[in-house]
C-alpha cells in the first residue's frame, strides 16, 4: 500500500525568501543588503535590552500562551482592542499560514492580486485550496474591486490584500477598501496585511482597525520584522473580531513563541522614539533615491513603504547579479508577479549611495 501522501503536496512550494548575507560569497568585501526590507538602523534598543535581561533564563520555558503579550498589544492600541482580539505567531507570514489553516481546505478558494506577496499564491496549495489571481490594474497598481467581487463564489473563503503593498510600495485608498468591504458576502474574510503601515503617510491611507471595530469580517496582519528591526526573532501578530480571533487561537500550539522574542516584542511596543527615528530616515532617504533614479532615468514608483520598486533597463536577474558584484543586494520580484522589476530596500545614506554608485557602474 502506498504512503498516504496528499496529491497536492507532490509539487514543492515555489516561494523563496530573500538571501541572507552569509549566503552570498563576498571575499571579505562589504555588502549592503537592500533586498529584504530590513530596518536600516538596526533593532529597537528597548527590545535589545529586554533580550539581554532574559538571557539568563533561556533554560526555562516561555509563557505557555501569549496572554501577557496580547495584553501588551491591547495597551499599545490604547484599549481600542481587547486582548482576546489578538493572535501572535512566529512572524507575520506564520500568521498568514495560521489563517489559511483555519479557513482553507481542499476544494476551497481564496483571492489575491498580483503583484503580491508570494505566500498568498503558494501557501493555499499546501491545503489543497485554489488561489485566484485578480491582478492589480493601472499605472499605480490599484485593486480591481469589480473583478474581485465577480470572482467570489460559494467556495471563496479568504481575500488577501496588502497595503502598503509588497512589492509595489503603493497603497489602496480608503474609497476602494470601503467599496470592497461593503460588498463582501458574509462567508468571505478580508485578510489585510499591514506590515508596512508605519511608513504610510498618504492622506487616503486606511488601516483595517476601524473596520474590525465595526465588526466586519477582517483580519489584520502585522510583523515586528520591518519597523521594529526584529526580523531575526520571527514574531508577528494579527487582530480581528473576538469571534474570529478566538477561533484562530484554537490553532496555536503551546509555547509557540520563544522567550526572547516575547520579551523583545513587548519592549519594542514601547519604543516610540525608535519608530519615529526609523520612519524619518526612510522618508528622508526615499526622497534622495527618487532624485537619483530620476537623474538616471530609471522608471520607479513612489512608495508608502520602506522600499522602492524600480524597472531597470536590463533583465532583472542580470541586474541583481551585476549589483551584487558592486556590493549591493537587491531583489528581483518576478516571483511576486512583477516581471522585469526589482525591489530595493531604502537604506541609510551610506547604503543608498552605494546603491546609486553601483547602478551607475552597471548601467
Amino acid at each position: 500500500m502506498p504512503l498516504p501522501f496528499k496529491s497536492y503536496l507532490k509539487k514543492p512550494s515555489n516561494y523563496k525568501g530573500g538571501k541572507s548575507k552569509s549566503e552570498v560569497l563576498t571575499n571579505g568585501r562589504k555588502i549592503y543588503k537592500l533586498s529584504s526590507n530590513e530596518n536600516p538602523i538596526g533593532a529597537s534598543p528597548k527590545a535589545m535590552a529586554a533580550i539581554q535581561s532574559k538571557l539568563s533564563q533561556i533554560h526555562e520555558y516561555p509563557d505557555r500562551t501569549d496572554q501577557r503579550f496580547r495584553e501588551a498589544l491591547s495597551e499599545f492600541y490604547q484599549g481600542a482592542l481587547v486582548p482576546e482580539q489578538f493572535i501572535s505567531t512566529n512572524s507575520g507570514v506564520a500568521n498568514l499560514e495560521l489563517i489559511m489553516r483555519g479557513f482553507l481546505q481542499e476544494g476551497s478558494e481564496c483571492i489575491y492580486s498580483n503583484p503580491a506577496f508570494g505566500p498568498y499564491r503558494s501557501f493555499p496549495k499546501k491545503l489543497g485550496a485554489t488561489a485566484i489571481d485578480i491582478p492589480l490594474v493601472g499605472d499605480h497598481f490599484q485593486l480591481n474591486v469589480e473583478g474581485i467581487l465577480k470572482a467570489i463564489n460559494e467556495r471563496t473563503r479568504l481575500l488577501f490584500i496588502t497595503s502598503p503593498n509588497n512589492p509595489t510600495g503603493t497603497h489602496f485608498p480608503k474609497s476602494q477598501i470601503d467599496q470592497l468591504i461593503h460588498h463582501l458576502p458574509d462567508h468571505v474574510i478580508l485578510v489585510f496585511d499591514e506590515v508596512y503601515y508605519q511608513f504610510a503617510d498618504a492622506e487616503d491611507y486606511v488601516r483595517p482597525l476601524p473596520y474590525i471595530q465595526e465588526g466586519k469580517n477582517v483580519i489584520a496582519v502585522n510583523s515586528f520584522s520591518k519597523a521594529y528591526g526584529l526580523a531575526g526573532l520571527r514574531i508577528g501578530y494579527s487582530y480581528s473580531t473576538v469571534e474570529i480571533a478566538t477561533y484562530l487561537q484554537q490553532l496555536r500550539i503551546p509555547f509557540m513563541i520563544n522567550a526572547l522574542s516575547l520579551a523583545a516584542a513587548t519592549a519594542a511596543l514601547q519604543d516610540d522614539a525608535f519608530i519615529k527615528q526609523t520612519v524619518q530616515l526612510v522618508h528622508t532617504e526615499k526622497e534622495y533615491l527618487y532624485q537619483q533614479l530620476e537623474q538616471l532615468g530609471i522608471p520607479h514608483w513612489t512608495t508608502q513603504a520602506n522600499f522602492i520598486l524600480i524597472k531597470p533597463p536590463m533583465d532583472a536577474f542580470e541586474f541583481e547579479d551585476a549589483m551584487l558584484q558592486e556590493g549591493v543586494m537587491v531583489r528581483p520580484v518576478a516571483g511576486f508577479g512583477a516581471p522585469d522589476c526589482v525591489r530595493v530596500t531604502i537604506g541609510n545614506r551610506e547604503a543608498n549611495e552605494a546603491f546609486v554608485k553601483g547602478m551607475k557602474s552597471v548601467l
